[in-house]
């Protein structure tokens, strides 16, 4: 799947798709398995901006938050 794709779906390489046929196309859902709630907050101590996807989700790597912060508006 092309990037410009994954990124605006949030996909990441090995993320699980359903597939279906509609109408004689091919339609992959992407299968949500970790948590999609993500936020900017002020860090209580610094002030600072931080990035937080909830106490479930598993830790990014830098360039996974680069990722989601190029997507910001």
């Amino acid at each position: 799947m092309p990037d410009p794709i994954r990124r605006k779906l949030g996909l990441r390489p090995g993320d699980q798709l359903d597939a279906h046929v509609h109408r004689g196309r091919i339609v992959l859902t992407p299968r949500r398995t970790r948590p999609n709630k993500m936020a900017i907050l002020a860090d209580p101590i610094t002030g600072l901006p931080v990035l937080t996807c909830g106490a479930e989700a598993s830790p990014l790597s830098s360039k996974q938050v680069e990722e989601i912060l190029s997507n910001l508006p």
